[in-house]
């Protein structure tokens, strides 16, 4: 009785081991697969205006692999990560190993302290018309990178450092910083104090952080610089404003577009 108890347990529990083993290791059909593509691939939550609408956890459902990919240890050309610096980890403000794009807009600690960045923050749709591969990226021959990226968003502080509608400038930062004590806030605690409150960004955090140090001002402000021009920033009113008006910054909206509006209140240095 005792063996056959036994043997009845076994089977029962072999079976419902089974079960999901073969739920989860079935192979769907290139068929299958196909339809199942293309099912996703024309979701409305990627386009207009589902994916104004999307939030990082239906987002990431499906593409959660851009937060666990990191960075080779070692390049193919044999250069250990830890021997080198990737062009972002020049600044002594970033701390750390070596990180991924998305990791280091989303899930850094930098990107948890400054940054308030969604998916469709910069993702905001895709045209499947136009399709290129994955840069860099040898293992995928097909075309992937489908989604239409806002790279205006990315100008606003990947642009160049526009010292020359700046005063007292005469060259980039790197050469006249040491005039200024390295400190952006010898002129901005009362220049142009209105500033950083998009939903992007945590204000009152990047404000915190440049009474520190001004090279976390920088950082954003050319220290990163992707593009060979500078970013036309919104010309918000500010105490104190002069009401001449500099031929650069003629013509200049007052506020971002909608989707970047902030209602955050932020005390500027001074206060």
């Amino acid at each position: 009785m005792r063996k056959r108890c036994h043997r009845f347990f076994y089977i029962a529990i072999t079976f419902l081991l089974s079960v999901p083993m073969a739920i989860h290791t079935e192979e769907l059909s290139a068929d299958e697969f196909s339809k199942k593509y293309q099912s996703a691939r024309w979701d409305p939550i990627h386009f207009k205006p589902a994916i104004e609408k999307a939030t990082d956890e239906q987002c990431l459902a499906c593409h959660q692999e851009i937060l666990e990919k990191k960075p080779l240890e070692t390049s193919p050309s044999g250069v250990k990560t830890s021997d080198s610096l990737a062009w972002y980890q020049t600044l002594d403000v970033y701390s750390g190993e070596q990180d991924s794009f998305h990791r280091r807009h989303l899930v850094t600690p930098m990107a948890k302290e400054l940054m308030n960045l969604k998916c469709n923050s910069c993702h905001q749709g895709y045209n499947p018309q136009r399709e290129v591969t994955i840069d860099g990226d040898t293992t995928h021959v097909n075309p992937l990178m489908r989604k239409l990226v806002d790279t205006e968003i990315c100008l606003m502080c990947h642009g160049e450092f526009n010292f020359k509608v700046m005063g007292g400038l005469t060259g980039p930062w790197t050469t006249t910083r040491d005039r200024f004590q390295n400190n952006c806030l010898t002129c901005h605690r009362a220049f142009r104090t209105n500033r950083h409150k998009v939903n992007f960004l945590n204000a009152d955090a990047i404000e915190n952080a440049g009474l520190k140090d001004g090279d976390s001002c920088y950082g954003c402000h050319g220290g990163r610089a992707w593009y060979a021009t500078p970013y036309p920033y919104v010309r918000r009113n500010w105490p104190r404003m002069s009401k001449i008006i500099p031929e650069w910054a003629k013509n200049r909206p007052t506020e971002y577009e909608q989707r970047f509006n902030s209602t955050s209140k932020t005390k500027s240095p001074q206060q």
